[in-house]
């Protein structure tokens, strides 16, 4: 799966090279293989992979609640081009989510997209054309009616999936 997964990725960082928004997202559920899809993109094509909340939530410790608000789309902007990269991995991204950041995770990933190709892990799923995070009654939930970005989507869990394939073996 990732073998072929990993090269659809980089022809959806080919084609978002040439967007006003370089944005691809890797969605999926929790244990879809996400986070293994964007280490070996990452290891093949020596392109930065960026735990997002292990970096912002350091940065975020010294600020007050309404400094956070305020300075996260800077910070997060800062950690992306801290590494010079044309195209960059973000994985764990949740903290974008948080009520207490009031931040709309799909249009700061948009922005900060104009000037280099980032590749997202979402958490979350793709439904037709309805990109979603969490679940309706959850205070993080999120959903976009035909997101305009690119999109690789990851269907369930893969450590399922891989012992499924095992058994059939």
């Amino acid at each position: 799966m990732t073998a072929t997964t990993s090269k659809d990725l980089g022809a959806l960082c080919e084609t978002a090279a040439t967007l006003y928004h370089r944005l691809v997202l890797v969605v999926g559920p929790a244990r879809s293989g996400k986070t293994r899809l964007l280490q070996a993109a990452a290891a093949a094509n020596g392109w930065p992979l960026i735990n997002l909340n292990q970096r912002v939530s350091e940065l975020l410790l010294e600020l007050t609640q309404r400094q956070r608000a305020l300075r996260v789309p800077r910070l997060v902007g800062d950690v992306l081009g801290s590494t010079g990269a044309d195209v960059v991995l973000v994985d764990n991204l949740e903290l974008l989510f948080s009520p207490d950041l009031a931040q709309d995770p799909l249009r700061l990933l948009q922005g900060l997209a104009r000037n280099r190709t980032v590749v997202a892990s979402w958490p979350g799923v793709m439904v037709g054309k309805q990109l979603t995070y969490a679940e309706p009654s959850h205070p993080e939930y999120r959903r976009y009616p035909e997101p305009d970005t690119l999109w690789l989507s990851l269907p369930g869990d893969a450590a399922s999936q891989d012992s499924r394939a095992q058994a059939q073996g």
